[in-house]
């Protein structure tokens, strides 16, 4: 295996995974559910959002630094 198929396949799945947590989001309007004050009664739901948007901007930069090394050519096939 050579370190370019390495990084393709890294690549992939980090592209794969990210699309998953993106989907996984909960929408950022609370609706008719913030009226009443109800979107602040569960703290944990806050914090798995904090803890998912966390995983998420990670998995991003992981997904951006391998992109540009793939398209730079950095890694040399042997």
């Amino acid at each position: 295996m050579t370190a370019t198929l390495i990084v393709q396949i890294l690549w992939t799945v980090s592209a794969s995974f990210l699309i998953i947590l993106v989907l996984l989001h909960s929408p950022k309007g609370d609706g008719l559910g913030g009226i009443g004050g109800q979107a602040q009664l569960f703290t944990s739901a806050k914090t798995a959002e904090k803890t998912l948007n966390q995983i998420t901007w990670t998995l991003a930069i992981i997904f951006m630094a391998l992109t540009v090394i793939l398209s730079a050519g950095w890694l040399v096939n042997q």
